[in-house]
């Protein structure tokens, strides 16, 4: 017997489901970066341009408000001093002297229940991103999820690689790390393998 519209509804996957917990599962990984991080490792610059991890995570926030808010016709109900007029670039790439990680921390965590309310829309709701180019500028919940997906597992990998740096701490959740099991001998062996290919390029 052929299936019924609503066995077929029943058996469709939840793109809406999915594409929030997977934004949600990216968004987790940022901060597990930060779990354990002295102050000054997780403020102080680990690249030649700036890149830290809690910066990383000030920006996230503000490119949430962003796209969850003016993109869709919502004001945003916090203040973003870093995207002011007066503000110098990058402002939001660093947290400044006088924010607190916690006030960071807080600011990432309300941008997600903004979005959550943007998102309760449905994914088809529209919205038109004002930043972008005219030709591509309107979009939907759908596009603006993909989009935010790519944004935080990029900044993640970021993240990933500058924990690795500061402690050995890697992989995308804290006991989960996704990589071969080998002791410290072993890593060096593969270290050594990878430098041994590398140099027959010289």
């Amino acid at each position: 017997m052929a299936n019924t519209d609503a066995d077929r509804a029943a058996e469709a996957p939840d793109h809406h489901a999915w594409l929030v917990s997977t934004l949600q599962s990216h968004r987790d990984a940022m901060l597990w970066k930060l779990d354990g991080v002295p102050e000054h490792d997780a403020r102080r610059p680990l690249t030649p341009t700036g890149t830290n991890l809690l910066g990383l995570v000030k920006h996230l926030a503000y490119v949430e408000f962003g796209y969850w808010g003016p993109t869709f016709g919502r004001e945003v109900p916090l203040p973003l001093p870093a995207w002011d007029d007066d503000a110098a670039p990058n402002d939001d790439m660093f947290a400044g002297a006088g924010e607190s990680r916690a006030e960071v921390l807080s600011l990432y965590r309300s941008s997600w229940g903004f979005g959550a309310e943007t998102i309760a829309r449905g994914l088809d709701a529209p919205g038109r991103v004002p930043w972008w180019p005219e030709e591509r500028a309107v979009v939907d919940v759908r596009l603006v999820l993909g989009h935010l997906i790519a944004e935080t597992a990029r900044h993640a990998g970021h993240a990933d690689i500058l924990r690795e740096q500061l402690d050995g701490a890697v992989g995308r959740f804290k006991g989960r790390d996704n990589l071969p099991e080998g002791d410290a001998t072993w890593w060096r062996w593969y270290v050594g393998r990878v430098q041994k290919a590398a140099d027959a390029h010289r």
